[in-house]
């Protein structure tokens, strides 16, 4: 068991999907950051930030959403920690936005009946991992070292984009999530549609688009010799897990590509059981995967 104590404390915006489809996101997330004795406070009643839908209906009501749950963060010790890439892209786009223009700012301090501070920290659950805490001691954490596991680090549309708003790394080359697998001891593959987007504000809309999109994906990484996905997004997850299948029906081929959280891997490289991580909720089993590889 690792000795380290040092304390690191966060509030916490699970946000609407963790708490309903990807419950097992918020599982690994809360034992992960138990077993680095990381602190987690959940933000008192806090709400849905409008992802995806609300900024593309009404702008005032998008940018109140989210500096609410800005303001009832503040309640809690530490920087805001958010694991969904959706709401962490709103979040982030709601403090930039109010930045730049005080008009809109006034409005929304109108609108939520309180004064906004925008000096706050929000921060995507790696940057934690991967600067706060840091990769030395993740690494030292380590009891089951992911040897031997390819995986392809999916970023998206929202974690690194626009270029102005996140800040969590290089915009068109970022390197983050490959460096906290590769600190567990696993090997990231390079691979072409690691940016591309899911076309997850389409998964009722115009699903045809979605899995276009989706298999190309897929099949990108099955194409570079990965094992699985690593996601940080639970929107990204759903068209990627959920709909496989369907998406090997229609283009007749065989991915078998376990998608994982990013928490579930490094949580299972520190030692958490499989229950703790709630792998039994993915579609595509990653049990065999796992089994083959020594890591279950």
């Amino acid at each position: 068991m690792n000795s380290d104590k040092t304390s690191f404390n966060y509030s916490y915006y699970p946000g609407c999907s963790l708490h309903a489809s990807a419950g097992e996101y918020d599982l690994s997330t809360r034992e992960l950051f138990k077993a680095l004795n990381i602190g987690l406070t959940e933000v008192p009643d806090w709400f849905c930030c409008g992802a995806t839908p609300a900024h593309n209906v009404d702008e005032l009501l998008s940018l109140s959403l989210c500096a609410k749950n800005l303001e009832l963060a503040e309640q809690v010790e530490g920087d805001l920690a958010v694991a969904c890439a959706a709401c962490f892209s709103r979040l982030k786009t709601t403090q930039h936005v109010l930045l730049e223009n005080d008009a809109k700012r006034k409005q929304v301090e109108k609108a939520i009946d309180a004064p906004i501070k925008l000096d706050s920290k929000v921060k995507h659950l790696l940057d934690i991992l991967a600067r706060d805490f840091g990769l030395e001691r993740l690494a030292d954490y380590v009891k089951k070292p992911l040897k031997g596991l390819k995986v392809a680090c999916y970023y998206g549309c929202l974690l690194t984009r626009p270029t102005d708003v996140p800040n969590l790394d290089c915009t068109e080359a970022p390197t983050i999530m490959e460096r906290v697998i590769e600190a567990v001891g696993a090997e990231s593959v390079s691979w072409t549609h690691r940016l591309e987007c899911c076309g997850a504000n389409f998964t009722l809309s115009r699903p045809g688009v979605v899995i276009q999109l989706t298999n190309a994906i897929l099949d990108s990484a099955k194409a570079a010799g990965a094992d699985c996905i690593m996601v940080g997004c639970p929107l990204c997850h759903g068209n990627l897990d959920i709909r496989q299948k369907e998406i090997e029906g229609v283009y007749n081929s065989d991915y078998n590509l376990p998608v994982f959280y990013l928490t579930q891997l490094v949580g299972l490289s520190v030692g958490l059981a499989a229950e703790k991580l709630g792998l039994d909720a993915m579609i595509v089993s990653p049990v065999p995967l796992l089994k083959e590889k020594g890591l279950l």
